[in-house]
């Protein structure tokens, strides 16, 4: 099993040009390392979670024309696929590694999800904004966060789950961001580290109900 270490290599394959070369970099370089980090991180998960975990590593299989600028592997209850479900995530783009939480646009049940989040978001926000590096990202793919949890009011933090019923393409993104040139220097261990500890943070999310 390789190293699920990303180095400063790995980063750079975002700057390649053209989808085919750029993809080739993703498959040799970037989706090993992914694989084995969902290798050994989902049993650790499911442990954490005390529920079954899958690892999913992102095929981008719809891509034909652009490249993408982003990879990843997820973790989610269902061997089949995540998206349908709230998932943790490892993200790798040309600036940073980032450990997320999500409920994407194809949850099955956005609406309950937002319900359970507005309600709860009072008692959970009061933890997650003492939780080092936490924040709101606004798009799942963006490499910069819109706001650290730390600096959002409760009736804010609240209002963020609000954004999953507005449009077919809602979405709540919560989670770090570790810049590429810190994380480069990172061993398999301190990787494992960062993933469980932001996980375990945001664990009561993916537990609403």
């Amino acid at each position: 099993m390789p190293s699920a270490a990303f180095v400063a290599g790995d980063f750079k394959v975002f700057d390649v040009k053209g989808f085919r070369a750029r993809m080739d970099g993703i498959r040799t370089r970037v989706r090993p390392k992914l694989e084995a980090f969902g290798h050994s991180l989902a049993p650790v998960v499911a442990r954490s979670l005390g529920s079954q975990t899958f690892a999913h590593v992102a095929r981008h299989a719809r891509r034909t024309v652009n490249p993408p600028g982003d990879t990843w592997v997820a973790f989610a209850p269902d061997a089949r696929g995540y998206k349908k479900h709230c998932h943790f995530k490892v993200a790798v783009s040309r600036n940073c590694v980032r450990f997320l939480f999500e409920v994407g646009p194809e949850h099955a049940d956005k609406r309950r999800w937002a319900a359970a989040w507005r309600k709860n978001a009072p008692k959970l926000g009061a933890v997650l904004r003492r939780v080092r590096g936490l924040a709101w990202f606004e798009n799942e793919h963006d490499e910069a966060p819109a706001a650290m949890l730390a600096d959002l009011p409760a009736d804010k933090l609240g209002e963020l789950g609000d954004a999953l019923t507005r449009g077919r393409d809602g979405q709540l993104v919560l989670g770090r961001a570790v810049p590429a040139a810190e994380a480069a220097r990172w061993t398999d261990a301190q990787y494992r580290a960062a993933a469980l500890e932001a996980f375990r943070a945001l664990a009561p999310l993916y537990r609403l109900r």
